[in-house]
């Protein structure tokens, strides 16, 4: 039988941007377009399931972005027991979605073969196909691997009751989305197989890509995952915390439900 769950956002980081730089060709209103970062937290009363780990803060610094609050503080405020999780979704081995893996000693870490061959093959030789991973982190992904604690998947797959992750690719090789059951219906963590609403909306691009035809398909693949807007998430974009009530009063702005909706005021 399926199970449903709470889902949480929890933003930690950002980058103040325009339009332009994230998209392929530009944007011929080049006005603010900032990223947000997120970690996603999966829970209900029989399992807690964290999707990326984001990134740390020398690599925040070292690439110039802004960490508005440390993961680990976002975890806790949510009331997430970091040495009780059992498992970690990593949606890409990119640097903002896979930094900090050290922080879940008792995990097992689920990603795409995909994945962790593209992020330690051939490509990897190129400083155009590397720069979005850190060495760092691939490599303690990599030992985890000899440690025997990452569960590798092929493709489609349900996980748990009611989670399941999808490879679709496009930004990078072994991408995969999240989608999980909750009262308000299936909502898809999309993570970076749509960066804002408006790459999937517009049907554009953001520039870092390893496969433009891929990510395109994506959208598709998102829509018939998720139905409707509403239950698509977005990988950094703002617009999230707008869209779905805070976990409480004093993470408005910070973490939010996204198995729930907002009152019509």
């Amino acid at each position: 039988m399926s199970e449903v769950y709470e889902v949480l956002a929890i933003r930690y980081g950002h980058l103040a941007r325009n339009a332009a730089d994230n998209f392929i060709g530009g944007d011929p209103h080049d006005q603010p377009m900032p990223l947000d970062y997120f970690v996603w937290v999966i829970r209900n009363e029989n399992r807690t399931v964290v999707v990326d780990t984001g990134f740390s803060a020398d690599s925040g610094a070292r690439r110039k972005r802004q960490l508005i609050r440390p993961v680990v503080e976002g975890l806790e405020a949510a009331g997430v027991d970091r040495s009780s999780v059992k498992d970690v979704i990593i949606t890409h081995m990119h640097y903002d979605h896979a930094g900090n893996n050290d922080l879940f000693e008792n995990a097992c870490f689920h990603l795409q073969d995909s994945e962790m061959n593209f992020a330690t093959g051939r490509c990897m030789c190129h400083p155009a196909a590397n720069h979005p991973y850190d060495v760092e982190h691939v490599v303690g992904l990599v030992e985890r691997v000899y440690a025997g604690s990452v569960c590798f998947h092929d493709g489609d797959e349900q996980v748990f009751p009611g989670i399941s992750l999808h490879h679709i690719g496009g930004h990078s090789r072994g991408l995969q989305c999240v989608r999980v059951e909750t009262e308000r219906g299936p909502v898809v963590l999309a993570s970076d197989v749509t960066h804002h609403y408006r790459h999937m909306e517009e049907q554009r691009v953001f520039p870092s890509c390893d496969s433009v035809s891929d990510t395109l398909e994506g959208y598709n693949r998102l829509r018939a995952l998720g139905g409707s807007r509403e239950f698509i998430i977005p990988g950094h974009d703002p617009e999230v915390l707008r869209n779905y009530p805070a976990l409480s009063a004093d993470t408005e702005g910070w973490i939010a439900r996204l198995d729930k909706t907002k009152p019509v005021k």
